[in-house]
């Protein structure tokens, strides 16, 4: 995969900047349309969940809006990830009919589009901790390596459900149904201490959950990713697992993508 990108770094980032451009290039206001309905999405759940049911956070002094914020905006980058690398081989149909060109790049386009939204979000991230008062400590580094972790689960779910998907396109429907499921059943909206204690290990299976809680760490928990080992490491065997899965899958029925195309 590295090699991959480092060979074809230019072309990649070209090509993600044109589709990042494309998508929106139709609408009178564009890009701006990428992110209000995130933007919209969490001012509703912070009005319903803080002013409407009294919602409070799990850490003492830390506004509800930087803690739920926090959790919803790297679901954002990991859903409009998955479902953009799972549609990227139709969408670029005429792309995976050349021979010249090597369709692997498409699922990484599509993660690098996405990207550039969410560094936007990150950055509103910054500022509302700046509102909040909390402001930003040697921890926030580490939010470049949360991202990292969240690209390589991405792409190794996209590889995998790009490949199925041109075999059987209800896939597409599939993972938008388990992506609404995931973000209730992701501690998101709700903090996984309210799980009895013995039960808890149940939120901590969902890869996500080391993802939301390692961007809660990075502006108000102070906590670094090593601190918590066995999170880490069976995060890691889960996502090269998966990467390995959906590389597998891949170059499986890769000499048919042309067929079903």
């Amino acid at each position: 995969m590295f090699k991959m990108i480092k060979k074809n770094k230019e072309m990649l980032w070209d090509l993600a900047l044109n589709d990042f451009s494309t998508k929106y290039a139709g609408s009178y206001l564009g890009i701006f349309w990428a992110f209000v309905q995130p933007i919209i999405t969490i001012i509703v759940y912070w009005c319903v969940f803080e002013f409407g049911l009294k919602a409070q956070t799990p850490i003492e002094n830390v506004p509800y809006i930087l803690w739920f914020a926090t959790g919803m905006v790297p679901w954002f980058f990991f859903s409009d990830g998955v479902n953009a690398t799972t549609n990227s081989l139709l969408e670029y149909s005429y792309l995976v009919k050349k021979v010249v060109f090597d369709i692997e790049l498409l699922p990484i386009i599509k993660i690098l589009s996405t990207l550039f939204i969410h560094v936007v979000f990150v950055m509103l991230l910054i500022i509302i901790a700046m509102a909040s008062g909390e402001g930003l400590s040697v921890y926030f580094i580490q939010v470049f390596y949360y991202m990292f972790a969240m690209i390589i689960l991405i792409y190794g779910i996209g590889k995998l459900t790009a490949a199925i998907i041109l075999f059987f396109r209800d896939l597409g429907q599939i993972v938008n149904i388990v992506l609404q499921i995931g973000v209730w059943a992701t501690p998101i909206i709700w903090p996984y201490t309210i799980i009895v204690e013995e039960y808890q290990w149940i939120a901590k299976i969902n890869p996500m959950f080391y993802i939301v809680e390692g961007y809660r760490n990075c502006f108000f928990d102070t906590k670094w990713f090593f601190e918590s080992p066995y999170l880490t490491v069976y995060y890691w065997i889960v996502t090269l697992l998966i990467l390995f899965f959906g590389n597998k899958v891949f170059s499986k029925l890769k000499p048919h993508f042309a067929d079903v195309i």
